[in-house]
């Protein structure tokens, strides 16, 4: 997956791009870890229970350059993308990332456009 200027996870209606305003302490802020190549990564977890390790995660990656990103939602092992969007059982799920990816348009990480 390369980095692109708007990304959004397969099956979502809204697409994200980040806000020209954010910069380097804006995302570690916002719990975005340094990488060794100098990208910003973000991993959260989906599930109901934070410490159960098991069901879907959020990985946001964005360029050093803080004007490019990447995003999916994977299994717990972070090996295989997935689509939350796809069944009515992952509900929670899906609330769960717009609460997480709204909070970060409110603290002026990301826009939100409709797609």
């Amino acid at each position: 997956m390369a980095f692109e200027t708007s990304a959004t996870i397969s099956g979502s209606k809204y697409k994200y791009k980040l806000n020209p305003s954010a910069k380097r302490y804006t995302l570690r802020d916002n719990g975005f870890t340094e990488t060794q190549s100098g990208n910003f990564q973000l991993i959260r977890p989906l599930e109901a229970t934070p410490q159960s390790n098991e069901g879907f995660k959020l990985k946001i990656t964005v360029s050093k350059d803080i004007k490019t990103l990447k995003m999916s939602i994977t299994t717990a092992n972070g090996l295989r993308s997935v689509n939350i969007f796809k069944d009515a059982n992952h509900e929670l799920n899906q609330e769960k990332f717009y609460f997480l990816m709204d909070g970060m348009i409110d603290r002026g990480v990301f826009v939100k456009e409709e797609i």
